[in-house]
C-alpha cells in the first residue's frame, strides 16, 4: 500500500471547473494521487483529458476566476494549497514547486535578458544579495549544460535555438532548489534529437538533486524512459495508475490499451495500420453519468454508460476504474490487436 511518510504532496478529490458563456467546463473530476520524495510520476492523455489543468491546480496557475475548486484537498507538505492567498502562494512557485512551461518559445519573455528571467524567481527574497543572485544564476546555466553561462546571461531569447531556450526553461524551474517540478510536456515543440537531450538531461538533474518530477505528456515513449509511477487519465478523471510496468505489462483498462496500440513499436511491419482509437473525447460541458470512455470502448456494457464504475485495487500501486475488473464482468483480453482479435473469433 502508499506509505503516507514519502508523500510530499497529496491531492485528494480534487474539482476543478470554468465558468464560461456556454455553461460550466468540469475540467478536472475527482482526482486524487501522492508524489513521493524522489520519484518520477507520469501523467499521460490525449488532448483535453485535464492533465494539465491539474498540474496548474497545484500551482493554483489557473486563473480564478473563471476557474475555481468545486471540492478537495491539495496538500504539499500537509500544508492546505487551495486555501492559500496569492501572497503565501508565491513563497511556494518556484521557491518549493518548479514549474516547466510547454512552449519555451512562447514562456520566455522575448523583451527581457535570460539571466534576469532566472533571477526573477528570487524577487521578494530576502538573505540573498544581487551578487549572490548572480552567482546561483550562472552556477544553474552550468548545471543545465548550457556553454559559455556569462554570455548566455545577457542575451535575449530569440538570441538562442529552441534546445537551448527549453534548457533556460528547466534553469528557471530549478533555480530555487525545489521539491518537485512540474514538466508539463517540455519536449512538444523540440526534434526528436533534441527531445532526447533534453529528457536525458531532466532525468539526470531528478538522480543528482533528488528532485520529484511529475512529467505531463501524450507520449508513451517519454512515460516508458522517465517514469516509475504513471497516471492515465481521460475525461477530466484518472482511468489507471500504477508503476510502469504495471501500466504497459499488466494493463487494465482499454482506455490505456488502446493508446499503447495506437503507437508504432520497433516490432511494427511498415504496411500495417496503427490502431486508432475511433471516437471523440467526451463533453465536459455535460460529461456523462457512467464511464467518460464508454462511448469509444469496445467492451462497454449498459453499466458502463449507466453509473460511474467502482475503482478496483489490483496491488499495492494499480488501481483502475473499469467494470470490466467485477466479478461478473466478462473476462476479456483487451490488449489483443485487431488482427489476433479476428483470428481468435
Amino acid at each position: 500500500m502508499e506509505d503516507a511518510k514519502n508523500n510530499i504532496l497529496e491531492l485528494s478529490h480534487v474539482e476543478f471547473s470554468f465558468r464560461t458563456y456556454g455553461g460550466t467546463v468540469k475540467s478536472v473530476r475527482d482526482v486524487s494521487f501522492n508524489v513521493r520524495e524522489g520519484e518520477v510520476l507520469g501523467i499521460v492523455g490525449e488532448s483535453g483529458c485535464g492533465k494539465s489543468v491539474t498540474a496548474q491546480c497545484i500551482l493554483r496557475l489557473n486563473p480564478e476566476p473563471p476557474g475555481f475548486f468545486e471540492g478537495g484537498s491539495i496538500k504539499y507538505r500537509g500544508e492546505e494549497i487551495t486555501t492559500k492567498k496569492d501572497k503565501e502562494m508565491r513563497k511556494i512557485r518556484g521557491i518549493e514547486i518548479g514549474f516547466i512551461f510547454q512552449d519555451p518559445m512562447t514562456s520566455l519573455n522575448p523583451t527581457m535578458k535570460v539571466g534576469r528571467q532566472i533571477e526573477e524567481v528570487f524577487v521578494g527574497r530576502e538573505n540573498i544579495s544581487r551578487k549572490e543572485v548572480k552567482q546561483k544564476t550562472l552556477e544553474i546555466l552550468q548545471l543545465v549544460g548550457i556553454n559559455e553561462p556569462e554570455r548566455r546571461y545577457n542575451q535575449y531569447p530569440h538570441e538562442l535555438s529552441g534546445g537551448m531556450k527549453q534548457r533556460v526553461m528547466i534553469a528557471i524551474a530549478l533555480v530555487g532548489r525545489p521539491s518537485i517540478i512540474i514538466a508539463d510536456e517540455p519536449t512538444t515543440s523540440l526534434d526528436v534529437t533534441i527531445e532526447a537531450q533534453i529528457l536525458d538531461l531532466l532525468k539526470e538533474l531528478q538522480q543528482k538533486t533528488h528532485t520529484s518530477i511529475i512529467m505531463i505528456t501524450h507520449d508513451l515513449g517519454v512515460i516508458a524512459k522517465m517514469c516509475d509511477r504513471v497516471i492515465v487519465m481521460y475525461g477530466g478523471k484518472i482511468m489507471e495508475k500504477g508503476t510502469a510496468e504495471e501500466i504497459f505489462y499488466e494493463t487494465a483498462h482499454p482506455y490505456t490499451a488502446g493508446l499503447i496500440k495506437s503507437i508504432a513499436t520497433l516490432d511494427t511491419d511498415k504496411n500495417q495500420a496503427l490502431v486508432p482509437i475511433e471516437g471523440t473525447p467526451p463533453d465536459l460541458f455535460s460529461p456523462p453519468h457512467g464511464c467518460p470512455f464508454a462511448a469509444r470502448c469496445d467492451f462497454a456494457m449498459q453499466v458502463c454508460y449507466d453509473d460511474l464504475p467502482e475503482e478496483y485495487r489490483l496491488s499495492d500501486e494499480h488501481v483502475t476504474t473499469c467494470w470490466l475488473q467485477h466479478e461478473y464482468a466478462p473476462k476479456v483480453a483487451i490488449m489483443m490487436r485487431e488482427t489476433e482479435e479476428a483470428a481468435y473469433e
